[in-house]
């Protein structure tokens, strides 16, 4: 195999990657302020049941949390699993992951906020939701931008734990190819993709936050 199909192939494989990368974040980023809202609710209920569900998600390999969602419709509802399905497991099983992480640090950017500018947003008429939305959820962005892009650095890197359900995103396919032509070339190749990838993704966030630096306190 030439070094051009190589090249061709991984890049099949990183556009896998990207498309699992872009999907996890564009679903797991409002779900994680969801369970957040319900991990500061006052419905005790409701609090517990979000704090059970963060815990088992941060206390579980997520590649243990793949298996479960691709596998656990045919085990407890002996629904037939199809090819498709696997890549949506992927995808669900990323969200609901990095959905309980988010929900953490949201949590602790809403509760840092100084009780101070809800009673002033209050005596100018602003509502709970206009409060939230408008007031304080840029300054929590801000707060909590070093603590999302750690995450989101992780989870270039998590995409290779798709292959436990078979689906072929880059790193599996770099590894298909390395046992194939007994050469670790792909991996190196795969390992800069990664590094390039990180680093798309370090600049974007270096920008968000420069974006957000008018937000002082």
């Amino acid at each position: 195999m030439n070094f051009g199909t190589i090249l061709l192939q991984l890049g099949e494989g990183l556009a896998v990657s990207v498309e699992i990368f872009f999907l996890t974040l564009l679903f797991s980023l409002p779900l994680g302020l969801i369970v957040a809202f319900g991990r500061m609710s006052k419905n005790g209920v409701l609090r517990a049941i979000t704090k059970v569900y963060i815990s088992i998600m941060r206390g579980t390999p997520l590649m243990l949390q793949l298996i479960v969602v691709y596998f656990g419709p045919y085990y407890l509802f002996h629904v037939r699993i199809s090819a498709a399905y696997r890549f949506i497991a992927v995808i669900i099983g990323f969200a609901v992951n990095y959905a309980a992480y988010f929900a953490e640090i949201y949590r602790g950017g809403i509760e840092s906020m100084p009780r101070g500018q809800y009673e002033a947003a209050q005596v100018l008429g602003y509502s709970k939701m206009q409060t939230f939305f408008r007031i304080i959820l840029p300054q929590v962005i801000k707060r909590i931008l070093p603590s999302v892009t750690n995450e989101i650095i992780t989870l270039v890197k998590d995409t290779s734990l798709a292959f436990v359900i078979a689906v072929a995103e880059m790193f599996t396919v770099a590894k298909q190819i390395a046992a194939a032509e007994t050469t670790v070339v792909p991996l190196m190749i795969a390992g800069a993709y990664y590094y390039v990838f990180n680093l798309v993704v370090a600049v974007a966030m270096e920008r968000i936050e420069k974006h957000y630096r008018y937000y002082e306190g």
